[in-house]
Parts: structure tokens; sequence; C-alpha cells
């Protein structure tokens, strides 16, 4: 029987407030991944969210288990969205994996034993995965060999596999690519130096090589054909789960505001009795709620033909209400929002993060205006009476 959900993030919310709030800047501070705090996460079950309970997983649905992130990021935004991509992973692998990489990895990753990541942008082509230049040969024993680089991998060299995307030929299109999961071990896999990303700095991201990659067939996880379209699929649902994330940064920026603002002694009251902080506050509660509905409907309509356009809107919507949420709280807070205790410039810096992570907010638009094109075209022709012209 799966999980039970409440169950569930209660356990997230007690790590937020047990492991993240506590020590986020320490991890800043020592600039590695925390494996121990992710461990414990895993302990709590949140690292097989959607894996099927025979494989260890808590056999959640994609839309209850997307709320994760919300818990997570009160924490932090970053840490969030590390352990999404994760649970992606592990999602593509027991879902799709091969019955051998299943037996292999399949119970290693939902316990959180070994960590994954997903890896498809590449150095020249942030939003064009059609222009793709890894490639991967396939061996007369069935192995593939690889050769590339891919931009922007999160975990890089902490996590223990990369799910990685490539094509098989060099015809142009989407038809030849395939994804396939590359062991950090394997001969040839290599990592660039660590981005300097000023407010995530425990994240490790950078660029990762690939020199003739040997791996087995055993470790397709998508064919070929089939490497995009699930690419895509992947992409949606760390769209929502950005989006579930940017909710928890919402309620933490609000939180200390609030938390300040009742406490702030001026003109005679405190300043959460003025109607102009009130008013600020106030649409900043009235974009989360909103933003809580966007994301959840979002997170129920994966996988079905509605999917991709409400992740869309989605992570169009809610990560610029966080940017915009992290920026009123500190105006809110004045001169002390500006200093580091207080950690909204940390929160700003994060929502930005979030709006290009995964697809930026202007992606996201060329998706919502396609879509607005589309529909567009089975409109009737409006009815224009004589005499007003023609459109």
């Amino acid at each position: 029987m799966p999980a039970n959900i409440d169950t569930i993030l209660a356990a997230a919310r007690r790590h937020c407030e047990e492991e993240i709030l506590p020590n986020i800047d320490a991890w800043n501070k020592g600039r590695a991944w925390p494996r121990a705090s992710s461990d414990k996460a895993a302990a709590l079950g949140l690292t097989g969210l959607y894996a099927p309970e025979e494989l260890g997983g808590q056999g959640l649905s994609l839309g209850d288990g997307i709320r994760v992130y919300e818990e997570l990021g009160r924490g932090d935004g970053a840490y969030a969205f590390a352990l999404s991509m994760h649970n992606i992973c592990t999602y593509a692998a027991c879902g799709f994996g091969t019955d051998a990489f299943k037996e292999a990895w399949a119970r290693d990753l939902t316990s959180g034993r070994k960590l994954a990541n997903f890896a498809l942008t590449e150095p020249q082509s942030g939003s064009d995965p059609g222009t793709m230049y890894s490639r991967a040969v396939i061996n007369d024993d069935g192995t593939w060999t690889i050769s590339g680089a891919k931009a922007w991998v999160s975990l890089a060299g902490e996590a223990d596999i990369y799910f990685t995307v490539v094509k098989t030929t060099d015809a142009p299109g989407h038809k030849d690519m395939a994804m396939i999961a590359i062991p950090k071990e394997a001969e040839g896999l290599s990592f660039g130096p660590l981005y300097d990303t000023p407010s995530y700095r425990f994240l490790p991201m950078s660029e990762m090589y690939m020199e003739n990659v040997t791996v087995s067939e055993d470790n397709i996880i998508l064919p070929v054909g089939r490497g995009l379209q699930g690419s895509l699929m992947a992409i949606d649902i760390a769209r929502v789960s950005i989006a579930s994330g940017c909710c928890g940064l919402m309620q933490a920026a609000l939180d200390s505001a609030l938390a300040y603002a009742q406490n702030r002694k001026m003109f005679g009251g405190v300043n959460l009795d003025l109607d102009g902080i009130q008013w600020m506050l106030g649409e900043v509660a009235t974009d989360l709620e909103a933003s809580r509905l966007l994301y959840r409907a979002a997170a129920n309509a994966l996988g079905t033909d509605e999917g991709p356009l409400l992740a869309a809107h989605a992570k169009r919507f809610v990560p610029d209400a966080a940017v915009k949420a992290a920026n009123t709280c500190t105006q809110v807070m004045g001169g002390m929002g500006l200093l580091a205790p207080y950690g909204m410039d940390r929160l700003s810096r994060l929502a930005q993060m979030l709006r290009i992570v995964d697809g930026t907010t202007e992606i996201s638009r060329v998706v919502i205006g396609r879509a607005l094109q589309k529909r567009a075209k089975t409109l009737p022709a409006p009815v224009i009476p004589k005499g007003y012209g023609e459109v």
C-alpha cells in the first residue's frame, strides 16, 4: 500500500526544521554536498517518492510526491531541487529501466544509498535540446561508447550515476535520441571545475565530459527514438517540482518578514500595524495561495495531454512570484533585510536560480504561446457588423 502522503509531508517538514534550516549556512561555507543530511532524508523515505513499493519506494503519485519539495523548499530551494532530480531519475529507473538495471540499481536509488542525476543540457545549447553533440556509438557486442559534454550537471561528481541523453547518429532532429545511465566510475567520465554559485555553494554543479565512455546495454533507460520524449516528461516533472519548492521559499520569506514586522516598533506601534506593510505582505500571501493551487493542479495533470501546458504555466508563474516575494519581503524589512543572518539575500538569489533551471520562464512563455496559437486556430472568425471594418 502506498505511503500516507501526510506522513511523508510531516517527515519532510521535520527534515527541514531539524536538518536544513540549522545547517544551511554551514553547508554553503563548506562548499560540499551534505551527504550525511541527504542520507537522513533517505531514511525518511524522501529518495524514492514515486518508485513502487516492491522496489523500496513510497509508491506515491506524482501529484502527491511533488508536494514534498514545498516542505523542503522552506529550508533551501537548491537542496529541494537536487532531491527532486534524484527522484525523477529513480522514477525513470524503476519505470523504464531494464530488468538487469533495476536489479543492480533500483533499491540503491530508492533507499538513497546511491544518488542519481539527469544530464541533458550541453554547453552550447541550453534551451535547445535538439542541438545536441553528445554521440553514442552502438558496438557489435551491444555496448554503447559515448563522447561529448554536458553542462549544468548538478550533484556533479557526487551522484553515483548520471541519466544522460545522447544522439546515436549525426542526422538532424531527435528521432535518434536515447537515454542511458552512466555510473560515476565509468572510465572516461570526468567533471570540470565547479561553478561558483554564491547562494548554493553546497550543491556541486559543473560540466561533465565523456571521452569514449563505454556502458552496458543494460543501462539503457529509454531506447533510441524515445530519448527526447522521455526527457521532456522529466523536464515537466522538474518544472512542477521547482514550482513546489518555490512555494516553500515564498513561505519562508513571508514568515521572516511577518516575524520582523510584528516586532519592529515604530510610529507608536509596530510595522505590521501599517496599512502599507499589510498590503505588501498581503499581495505575497495571495501570490503564494495562487502558486500552490497552480503547481498542485499541474502535478496532478502530469502524464496527461494537459500536463506539459500546465507545467509551463506553473514554471512561468510561480518562480516569478517567488522572486517578487523575496524582493517584497526584503523591502518590508528595510536595511535589516540586507543583512546575511536574515537570509533574504540567499532567498532572492535562489528564487532567481529557480526561474532559470529546467527551462527559463521565457521558454515556458513560448510553450504557452504555442498552445494559444493552436487554440486560436479552432475558433471561428469573429462576425463583424457591416460598417465596422474587418479583422
